[in-house]
């Protein structure tokens, strides 16, 4: 579990990087899951983005992920979202305490 001071970091570190996560019309699929897992063991933090004809809100999509991924939530602003999951050898994000 993260701090909140640990998570604004995270949200600072979030707000330049571009979605490369997007959530359309058939929700969180097997699919996505594999994209966001691949993308949090190379990168630690991602943004994504939930399309306008989705069924489901960003809030959603960040719990969805978070619960399947074993990752940590840092944000969500209206259609978009940021989560993190540390990687487990030589992590590129290092935590304030």
């Amino acid at each position: 579990m993260i701090t909140s001071k640990q998570r604004a970091y995270l949200r600072g570190l979030a707000n330049p990087i571009e979605p490369i996560l997007h959530v359309g019309k058939e929700g969180i699929g097997a699919n996505l899951v594999k994209q966001a897992d691949d993308a949090l063991t190379a990168r630690e933090l991602v943004k994504g983005t939930v399309l306008q004809n989705s069924p489901i809100t960003a809030r959603e999509a960040l719990d969805e992920l978070v619960s399947q991924l074993g990752a940590e939530p840092v944000q969500t602003v209206g259609k978009r979202f940021v989560l993190y999951r540390a990687r487990k050898e030589k992590p590129d994000i290092v935590l304030p305490d």
